[in-house]
């Protein structure tokens, strides 16, 4: 894609992710982090091919003037998202719309931070339409623990909801966070919905699509 970038002369976009920054020793993450990621772990093939595919793009910035904008997207939710995709927010929806345990990971005091979509599509389109490459974080700086998204779950959808704790998987970052200040000042961009206030566009989304009949939806989808 750089290569037909370079070629065509197009504005190159590359969608890497807070995963960069691996388990980080700094908190919150700004983009000058370089990050604390195992090249050989479990997680290594998505962190390591991210930050590769940060240094293609640079590589062909500086050395063939290709145009190109980086941005490091943290934990986005909204509707539409794949049911089964194994994302906490899709998880934990789904679990508690088919009134099955909510599943935990390890102690439950892992940290992260959750965009709704409207607000990673806004920024994108302003880095973008902007001059400077990045990269940025693009997320919203509200952290919360695994317990604590939840406990939002169950106001949301069942208060009686039951939590289910299994093993931690490895490499799991305890600490996600990002420092927006950079995408404020360069991009005059900074996420405007609140999780308690996106999670419900995403359960409804999903209570249609587990239970109710999709027909006219998917058709309309098919043909936009």
């Amino acid at each position: 894609m750089l290569g037909l970038a370079k070629r065509v002369g197009a504005r190159f976009l590359l969608t890497s992710t807070s995963e960069v920054y691996g388990d980080p020793l700094e908190h919150p993450q700004k983009e000058t982090y370089w990050g604390n990621v195992n090249p050989i772990g479990v997680r290594s093939c998505y962190d390591e091919g991210k930050r590769t595919a940060e240094t293609l793009t640079m590589d062909y910035h500086r050395g063939a003037g290709v145009e190109v904008r980086i941005a490091r997207i943290f934990n986005t939710y909204g509707p539409r998202m794949c049911i089964n995709d194994g994302r906490v927010v899709s998880n934990f929806v789904a679990q508690a719309l088919r009134k099955e345990p909510l599943t935990v990971y390890g102690d439950g005091k892992q940290t992260r931070s959750f965009q709704f979509v409207s607000d990673l599509v806004e920024g994108l389109m302003r880095l973008m339409d902007g001059e400077h490459v990045g990269p940025f974080n693009l997320g919203n700086p509200g952290e919360f623990t695994m317990l604590e998204l939840a406990g939002v779950v169950q106001e949301t959808i069942d208060r009686n909801a039951q939590i289910e704790f299994r093993p931690n998987t490895a490499d799991d970052p305890h600490k996600r966070k990002p420092d927006i200040s950079k995408a404020k000042e360069l991009l005059g961009w900074e996420p405007k919905v609140p999780l308690r206030k996106g999670l419900p566009m995403m359960v409804q989304d999903f209570r249609q699509r587990i239970f109710g009949d999709n027909k006219e939806d998917s058709s309309s989808f098919s043909s936009a």
